[in-house]
């Protein structure tokens, strides 16, 4: 678990680091004419080295994991120039926000269609001893289970509801569902390594290039088949109100096969792609 350690200032130690190497340079001048002081040049230096190794500098949003021979003693992320026991090994952890731009993965959705999908994760460091600790490279960690968890979420869900029902989540419309979803799945598999998501989200997504054409040609299908009902329908309606209303005006009387014909040519006048041309009739029906 991480243990936060305040260490000393380290300005009261750069000062005494400077006596101590000006101390040492007197020393080495008062030893030219007395051999016996040379002990007094060797401690200066020794000590001017040791209160030197323990100076750092540590940058905002940056922090320090020591450890002293192998035992973790904590996490400095007080920022500024400080002092610490010079027998402290230290490692730099950055607390800044990174982003990941993921690759563009070819994976197959819930109904198996192969598809491409890449994200754009922003993550950054919470816990710096699981981060120093408990994996081996955090950054190539972040990465590996960013894919994983790309995967499965495209795994998870179909592209679209062409093949789902019409309440199922899919990839093209859950919007932020989708990417709540993957948030919360990669601040499940990054906690170990002590790292927090601060935000993720579906930057490409595509059918695979060789099932592209087909699909193209399978939504374009369907967007005519429901364009066609709409106009059938609103064609019947259409129809249904001028029979209704010649009747109720009494403008003509119409027997059944009249009103088939009639019908007939309303529905290929409303629901012919292109106009309709007119033909001038001069016999009757029955001619």
């Amino acid at each position: 678990m991480e243990k936060i350690t305040k260490p000393m200032s380290g300005y009261l130690a750069f000062v005494l680091c400077i006596l101590v190497f000006l101390l040492g340079v007197y020393s080495i001048v008062l030893a030219a004419n007395n051999p016996g002081l040379s002990w007094l040049s060797v401690v200066l230096f020794i000590a001017f080295i040791f209160i030197a190794k323990g100076i750092m500098i540590v940058n905002p949003n940056h922090s320090r994991v020591l450890t002293f021979f192998g035992e973790y003693v904590g996490s400095v992320k007080q920022n500024g120039l400080l002092w610490v026991n010079p027998l402290f090994r230290s490692q730099n952890i950055s607390l800044r926000a990174n982003n990941l731009n993921g690759q563009t993965l070819k994976v197959n959705d819930k109904m198996g269609n192969p598809i491409e999908i890449a994200a754009v994760i922003v993550w950054q460091v919470k816990d710096t001893y699981k981060a120093a600790f408990e994996v081996e490279g955090f950054h190539q960690y972040v990465q590996i289970q960013s894919e994983a968890a790309v995967r499965h979420l495209a795994g998870s869900c179909p592209y679209e509801h062409m093949e789902a029902g019409p309440d199922q989540l899919t990839l093209r419309d859950g919007g932020e569902k989708v990417n709540d979803m993957l948030e919360l799945e990669l601040n499940e598999r990054l906690s170990p390594a002590g790292i927090h998501v601060l935000e993720a989200r579906i930057s490409h997504l595509a059918y695979s290039p060789e099932i592209a054409g087909a699909m193209l040609q399978r939504q374009q299908a369907t967007a005519i088949v429901a364009a066609r009902s709409k106009i059938v329908e609103g064609a019947v309606g259409m129809v249904e109100m001028a029979l209704e209303m010649l009747s109720q005006k009494q403008i003509v009387t119409l027997d059944e096969e009249r009103k088939a014909a009639m019908v007939s040519n309303l529905l290929v006048v409303l629901c012919g792609e292109r106009g309709a041309q007119p033909v001038l009739n001069t016999g009757s029906l029955y001619s």
